[in-house]
C-alpha cells in the first residue's frame, strides 16, 4: 500500500453503493445476485477503510425511494441486511442503522436495536443508511427541535438532531456505477465533502479502487470558502 494512502487525513468516508443490478445483468443474472455480491464488496471496503485509519464509514444501502423497486428485489436487500446483522461484527466497530426503521419488519427492527446496543461505544462507527432520505432527515431534525420548544433554530441545533450527529461530516463521498449525483444522500453533511465518481460497479470495488479515490482526495485543496494560505 502506498505512502499516500497510509498517511491519509480522512476521518469519514461515505459510499453510494451503486451498480449491483447492472453488474448482475451483465452476467445474465437477476438483480438480487448483484446485491449478494455487493455485500462482499461492502465488507472489503469496511476492511480497507479500517486499514487506513478511517474512524467513520457511512454506506447508502436503501433509500426512501427504493421501495419503488420490485418486491422480490426489496425483500432480497432486507434479507441480506438481516443476515449481516445476525453475524458477529468486527470488535472495533459500532454499528448504527440510520434512517426511518419504523417501516421495516418488526423482527428486523428488533435485530437493529439489539446490534446497536451490543456494539455501542466502540472505537469506529459504521452507519448503514436504510430507508434513508436526507431531506426527510433534515425535516425530522427540525420537527424534533420544534417539539422541544425551540423557536429559534441554529445550525448547531440541526446538527445535534441528525442521524450522524456524533460523526464528523464526510471528508469524501464515493459513488460507484457511473452516475454523477448524490441522490438525496447526506445533503447537510456533504456541504464541504469532496466527491469522487467512478464507473466501477459496486461489486467490483477493491482496495485498489479505494486507493485511487483517496489519492484523488489527497491531491485536492480544501478551502472551505477561504483562500489558499
Amino acid at each position: 500500500m502506498s505512502q499516500t494512502i497510509q498517511n491519509n487525513p480522512l476521518k469519514h468516508i461515505a459510499f453510494i453503493m451503486d451498480g449491483n443490478g447492472r453488474w448482475a445483468k451483465k452476467r445474465g443474472m437477476p438483480r438480487e445476485y448483484g446485491h449478494k455480491h455487493g455485500v462482499e464488496a461492502f465488507k472489503r471496503m469496511i476492511e480497507a477503510c479500517d486499514k487506513i485509519g478511517v474512524k467513520c464509514v457511512t454506506v447508502y444501502a436503501f433509500s426512501t425511494e427504493n421501495w419503488k423497486r420490485p418486491k422480490r428485489e426489496v425483500d432480497a436487500i432486507m434479507n441480506l441486511l438481516d443476515e449481516y446483522l445476525g453475524k458477529d461484527s468486527p470488535q472495533s466497530i459500532s454499528i448504527r442503522v440510520i434512517g426511518d426503521i419504523s417501516a421495516l419488519d418488526k423482527k428486523l427492527q428488533d435485530k437493529i436495536t439489539d446490534i446497536q446496543n451490543k456494539t455501542a461505544n466502540r472505537e469506529n462507527i459504521l452507519n448503514i443508511a436504510i430507508n434513508y432520505g436526507s431531506r426527510a432527515e433534515i425535516v425530522n431534525a427540525c420537527n424534533a427541535l420544534i417539539k422541544e420548544g425551540k423557536t429559534n433554530i441554529t445550525e448547531d441545533d440541526i446538527i445535534s438532531r441528525l442521524y450522524t450527529h456524533d460523526c464528523p461530516d464526510p471528508d469524501l463521498i464515493i459513488r460507484t456505477g457511473g452516475d454523477i449525483r448524490i441522490s438525496n444522500f447526506l445533503l447537510w453533511q456533504a456541504a464541504y465533502s469532496e466527491l469522487y465518481f467512478t464507473d466501477t460497479l459496486w461489486p467490483d470495488m477493491t482496495e485498489e479502487n479505494l486507493k485511487l479515490a483517496v489519492e484523488s482526495f489527497n491531491s485536492r485543496k480544501r478551502r472551505y470558502g477561504g483562500l489558499d494560505k
